[in-house]
């Protein structure tokens, strides 16, 4: 079975054949026509010449050696870049020669063989192996063929050149850019260190030197000298103590007021009064004049040595020594005892020298501990900033040494191609399109140009002619389809009809089909009436209603079929059933349920 499309075109080709077998006519004439008025063709003129690697000059630098390897890898792409037509034309223009860039790209072709190196040293003279590159062009005046010819060898060569000489400047330009921002950062890192070092500089020389941990090492002798000193010192406190019975400050104030002469001779006064006092309260009473006045001496004697011992003291020694009896018993101390007094002073100030002498120490070894124990830390930022001075450093190094290289590269930069063989002129035989070929191209279009006007005139033709286009429009529309019935086979005869009786007939089903779709849109409810009817007249109705009535009534459905075309005779007779000639209006009714 064919494809819709090829189907639908052959009945479009069967219905427009004569305008599409126009179109082919009028195509085929003209190319006919075409064919028999083309001019002959003219003489072209073919130059070619040849261009090859040239070996370089011994270079000192390494950038030149890298340019010269990159210029061996070359295109034709690369050789007619507009550059290089550019300076072929101004090489015409010198000569009064105008050719357009178009022209010469459209004429021109280049062809690269060989490899793209350098050819062995047994073969240099030959090039065998060698980097080769065809340049030919062609044009129809010899004159002008080896002008351009010979320009765009020229072109090419200098191009060669420029490439080189692009290239160093480009990288001149990147490496002068970026040498500003090397050095910046390199005397930024400088800087760093150098501030680092400063800070630093003085405790991370002290751990290299083993000063620091020797240092530390001094201070905790000191330490253990002090504690040693001190322990001792403590001893000998403890024993003066236990003989005076004084705190070293009590010994302290004691030891002031006894050498004090004015509180000494109070002391005597004091005494004196009090063995008068002691020596007349056996004969006298208190309220005597003489026993008052003794005992007025001794309270005025009382009150001076309590003044001065105020003021020997300075007001420190109140505290302690408030009563008369503790002023009396402090002041009372006889050279011997004055002298350990002092001792015990003396070892007291000596005791607190060494604590403090011990707590700074104590103090300095822990600075001490943690500054070496952040000397690792310091030695690894030293050493991290060292790093990057010296990749700073070789950095700066390289792009000097490569700049250094580049102007000395762009002194040695040469071309890396030569012409091998210059324009050779050739005369080309005429060519121009046969007739045979004009012919067949104007057949073959004008079959294209015949079948297109085909489906011009088929596309803008409203008439349905196939199924597809019919269950298209259809579908478009919304239209349901219930079935699709065959056409039948029929003897012509106008009284008889295609009527499906046999049971085993292969026309059945497509009427059972449609039975059985009409059922189903039925839904629940079960469809009683069915009416078929159409447009216009012989278009298969009285057909469709008989056949659906056989199929319905072999499904075993009591089926009823009324033929309401009052103007046309009834075909009832293919049914082999008889009119009755009682029924007023002529057109019988047909029972198929009854039939055997």
């Amino acid at each position: 079975m064919s494809p819709p499309f090829i189907k639908r075109y052959l009945l479009a080709l069967d219905r427009h054949k004569w305008a599409g077998l126009a179109g082919f006519i009028a195509v085929t004439g003209l190319s006919g026509g075409v064919a028999a008025i083309q001019p002959p063709p003219s003489e072209t003129y073919l130059a070619q010449g040849l261009l090859t690697y040239s070996a370089p000059p011994e270079v000192f630098s390494a950038t030149g050696a890298s340019l010269q390897q990159q210029g061996q890898a070359v295109t034709a792409e690369m050789l007619l870049a507009p550059p290089v037509l550019d300076y072929a034309i101004q090489q015409l223009q010198q000569q009064k020669l105008e050719v357009s860039a178009r022209r010469i790209q459209q004429n021109a072709k280049v062809v690269v063989t060989g490899t793209s190196g350098p050819a062995p040293a047994e073969e240099s003279k030959s090039n065998a192996g060698g980097l080769r590159i065809t340049v030919t062009y062609r044009d129809t005046q010899e004159e002008r063929t080896a002008a351009v010819a010979t320009a765009l060898l020229d072109a090419m060569v200098e191009q060669s050149r420029e490439f080189s000489v692009q290239q160093l400047n480009r990288i001149s330009d990147n490496l002068n850019q970026l040498l500003p921002k090397v050095t910046r950062e390199l005397r930024q890192t400088e800087q760093k260190l150098e501030e680092y070092v400063r800070q630093e500089g003085t405790a991370l020389q002290a751990a290299e030197s083993g000063a620091l941990l020797s240092n530390i090492t001094s201070n905790q002798q000191q330490q253990r000298q002090i504690r040693l000193s001190l322990s001792g010192i403590e001893a000998q406190i403890n024993s003066l103590q236990s003989r005076l019975g004084l705190t070293p400050d009590q010994a302290y104030a004691s030891s002031a007021l006894s050498a004090d002469p004015i509180i000494a001779d109070l002391r005597a006064k004091i005494y004196q009064a009090e063995a008068q006092q002691d020596l007349l309260s056996k004969t006298l009473r208190p309220d005597h004049p003489t026993m008052v006045d003794l005992q007025n001496q001794f309270t005025t004697y009382s009150q001076l040595l309590q003044g001065r011992v105020t003021e020997v003291l300075g007001g420190q020694g109140a505290a302690p020594l408030q009563g008369s009896s503790q002023i009396r018993q402090a002041i009372n101390l006889d050279p011997a005892r004055q002298q350990l007094a002092s001792t015990l002073v003396g070892l007291q100030t000596q005791r607190e020298t060494l604590q403090q002498q011990y707590a700074l120490l104590a103090f300095t070894e822990q600075e001490q501990r943690q500054e070496y124990a952040g000397i690792p830390n310091k030695q690894l930022e030293q050493q991290r900033l060292q790093q990057q001075v010296i990749l700073k450093q070789t950095f700066y190094d390289q792009v000097q040494a490569r700049l250094a290289d580049v102007k000395l590269a762009q002194e040695e930069a040469v071309g890396s191609l030569v012409i091998a063989q210059k324009p050779q002129i050739e005369i080309q035989p005429p060519k121009g399109a046969s007739s045979l070929v004009i012919l067949l191209v104007g057949g073959f279009m004008g079959l294209v140009v015949g079948g297109g006007l085909v489906m011009l005139l088929d596309a803008i033709d409203p008439t349905i002619y196939t199924l597809e286009d019919l269950q298209a429009a259809l579908r478009s529309q919304d239209v349901p389809i219930l079935g699709l019935l065959p056409s039948l086979p029929w003897d012509g005869e106008a009284t008889s009809l295609p009527i499906i009786a046999e049971a085993t007939s292969p026309y059945l089903d497509p009427y059972e089909r449609l039975r059985g779709t009409l059922r189903r849109i039925g839904g629940s409810k079960a469809l009683r009436l069915v009416l078929i009817t159409s447009t216009l007249s012989e278009e298969g109705k009285t057909t469709t209603a008989y056949n659906l009535a056989i199929a319905s009534a072999r499904a075993g459905k009591r089926t009823l079929l009324i033929e309401t075309d009052l103007r046309s005779p009834s075909h009832a007779a293919a049914l082999k059933v008889t009119p009755d000639p009682r029924q007023p209006i002529g057109t019988p009714c047909a029972n198929y349920g009854q039939l055997s």
